[in-house]
């Protein structure tokens, strides 16, 4: 109340937003579980789960032949590494702490470093799965070579984007209608589950069925990732600007519906429901 507040120089105040970013990242990081190894850990079991799975799906209906030539393992981890960044960070960034949350009432903390962290975790979490996982599979397993590492890290960071451009549009829209919110944020997620194109090769569909996948940002930077990753592979029925294009557009909305969002919201709406 009666403290004296000294104006800060543009470098100051950018030092000092950041750091509220790092603080509040590692926050959302140790919000899965206490421990943040634990918390990594966990997401690491949940992708050996994922690869597991598809894994024994695909040897036993006789579906390794239709994937690429190449690694099969790797073929499965780059639609699977992509997808679960994609829909972590959606869910991470829709559940952000909202303008009517308590932590909005310290003074430092905004919307923005709310969403900027839980972006900023997911991905961190999300890499350091893949690193780990590519590390002891190349180490132990079998060795293997991505053609085009840092386009294909960009694929990576592409799905990223376009995850946590999908939740801010949810972001704002749901101090307004949280149920529609949840349930559609869940819907999503697993429909992508096929929608991402993560089960097949995109060449291979005829062309009445690419309209039905298209759509989809994720399908699009999973299909150029593997791209990359394979030197036998050239995707034709996919392309990066749309992806771009569509978490571009996707940003400015959210950015504009959380504006209109923080300027009316209350704490009162969620003791109403």
């Amino acid at each position: 109340m009666f403290q004296q507040i000294k104006p800060k120089s543009t470098l100051q105040t950018a030092v000092s937003i950041l750091e509220l970013i790092y603080h509040a990242t590692v926050r959302d990081v140790r919000k899965t579980h206490g421990n943040a190894l634990m918390a990594i850990a966990l997401n690491i079991l949940q992708a050996l789960v994922f690869l597991a799975t598809f894994y024994v799906m695909f040897s036993v209906l006789g579906l390794r032949g239709a994937a690429l030539r190449g690694d099969f393992l790797l073929y499965l981890m780059s639609g699977i590494f992509l997808f679960l960044t994609h829909v972590k960070t959606l869910g991470a960034v829709a559940g952000a702490e909202g303008p009517s949350s308590p932590m909005m009432k310290h003074a430092p903390m905004t919307t923005a470093i709310s969403i900027s962290s839980a972006a900023l975790g997911a991905l961190y979490v999300q890499v350091l799965t893949m690193a780990l996982i590519l590390f002891t599979y190349h180490v132990a397993v079998h060795p293997f070579v991505v053609e085009y590492p840092f386009p294909a890290m960009g694929m990576l960071l592409l799905a990223w984007f376009t995850g946590a451009a999908i939740g801010l549009v949810l972001f704002a829209v749901k101090p307004w209608f949280p149920t529609f919110v949840s349930t559609f944020a869940t819907v999503y997620q697993r429909a992508n589950m096929i929608a991402s194109g993560k089960m097949f090769v995109a060449n291979t569909l005829p062309a009445y069925m690419v309209k039905v996948f298209d759509w989809n940002p994720l399908f699009h930077t999973i299909d150029q990732a593997r791209g990359y990753v394979f030197v036998n592979y050239t995707p034709f029925n996919s392309n990066v600007t749309y992806p771009i294009v569509v978490g571009i557009v996707l940003t400015m909305i959210g950015l504009m519906g959380e504006f209109y969002t923080r300027r009316h919201a209350s704490s009162s709406w969620d003791a109403r429901r």
